[in-house]
């Protein structure tokens, strides 16, 4: 069974939990169909490779720092590298939306859930980050101590 030992790692898992949620939500939907991206009144993660590499980086840098508890100024830089890749996920997300919707799109575009998921995930990998700096003071002080 496995046990989480420090509060860094479930917040780590929970970053690295909203970033592969973003394969199931859609960022926008629209009433009508329009050439381009929202031919299937949905514009998901799916609809641009930029924001499926992202995506999986985030998710995939987030999870594995999870296994470097020994390493913990690693751990911290790929934290901090989750936390880029919530912060640009958002804002490529928004550039790719609104060049459609000052593009061809006929209808009216609507935010979808998937705008959401990367800003749980950037509130985590900060969490994570902080908790690995105080874990790291711990660890200096208990050092000082012997």
């Amino acid at each position: 069974m496995l046990v989480i030992q420090r509060i860094q790692s479930l917040f780590l898992l929970l970053s690295s939990a909203a970033f592969w949620t973003e394969f199931a939500l859609p960022f926008a939907t629209t009433d009508v169909a329009s050439p381009g991206v929202l031919s299937d009144l949905v514009y998901n993660i799916h609809d641009s490779p930029v924001l499926i590499g992202l995506t999986v980086i985030g998710g995939l840098v987030t999870l594995g720092a999870i296994f470097l508890f020994n390493n913990r100024s690693l751990q911290k830089r790929l934290s901090y590298l989750g936390i880029v890749m919530a912060i640009l996920l958002p804002l490529v997300t928004f550039l790719l939306i609104y060049n459609e919707r000052t593009g061809d799109a006929l209808g009216t575009i609507n935010d979808g859930l998937g705008i959401y998921p990367p800003i749980v995930a950037l509130i985590f990998a900060v969490l994570a980050g902080r908790a690995i700096g105080k874990d790291d003071k711990l660890v200096k002080s208990m050092d000082r101590l012997r």
